[in-house]
């Protein structure tokens, strides 16, 4: 279960990298909460497994009155008790380190993921708010295709970029959606 887990945290930063920040930082989410969710699992089980032994202390308490004292009981339980107690003390150690460790990776990535979103909109360039009138009023409409930006759709109909934004007052010109309508300027 764990070489699973392990093998899941290996594959998430070669997953990330190929993913947009908004993503990476929904399936560092999603990993923190399967984490959480699998060591609540795991101290469910652990309460169930220390009342099951609690149960069978009792029935052997029963069963072997007859053939054992009660002080050779009594030892018998609490070196069974010792056994299952640094048992659950050690699982519970080694539960906790891997969660601290993945959740430090988790937590590294995280605010990578942060820094890198930050960073890109710290470079993003300034949105124009006013618009020149000086281009064409006569021209043509476009649709955008797929693929297309606002250079290319200026090369393929012959008009100037800034007339374009100007034209459709176009606050981000690296915005333009597929089949939005544009007015092209002194456009063929």
């Amino acid at each position: 279960m764990w070489k699973s887990l392990l093998a899941a945290a290996l594959l998430v930063p070669a997953a990330l990298a190929q993913t947009s920040p908004q993503i990476e930082l929904a399936n560092l989410r999603e990993d923190v909460r399967g984490l959480t969710q699998r060591v609540g699992e795991l101290m469910l089980r652990l309460e169930q497994l220390e009342r099951e032994n609690a149960e069978l202390r009792q029935r052997a308490g029963a069963a072997d009155k007859h053939q054992i004292t009660l002080t050779q009981l009594n030892d018998a339980i609490a070196d069974a008790s010792r056994t299952l107690r640094a048992a659950i003390a050690t699982s519970k150690t080694e539960t906790l380190q891997q969660v601290g460790t993945q959740l430090e990776k988790l937590g590294k990535q995280t605010n990578a993921a942060l820094d890198a979103l930050a960073k890109s909109h710290a470079t993003r360039p300034a949105v124009q708010t006013t618009f020149a009138e000086d281009y064409a009023k006569e021209g043509v409409s476009y649709t955008v295709q797929k693929g297309d930006s606002l250079a290319l759709i200026a090369k393929k109909t012959g008009a100037k970029q800034q007339d374009i934004v100007n034209a459709n007052k176009l606050a981000d010109p690296s915005r333009i959606t597929v089949g939005q309508t544009l007015f092209i300027p002194g456009g063929k």
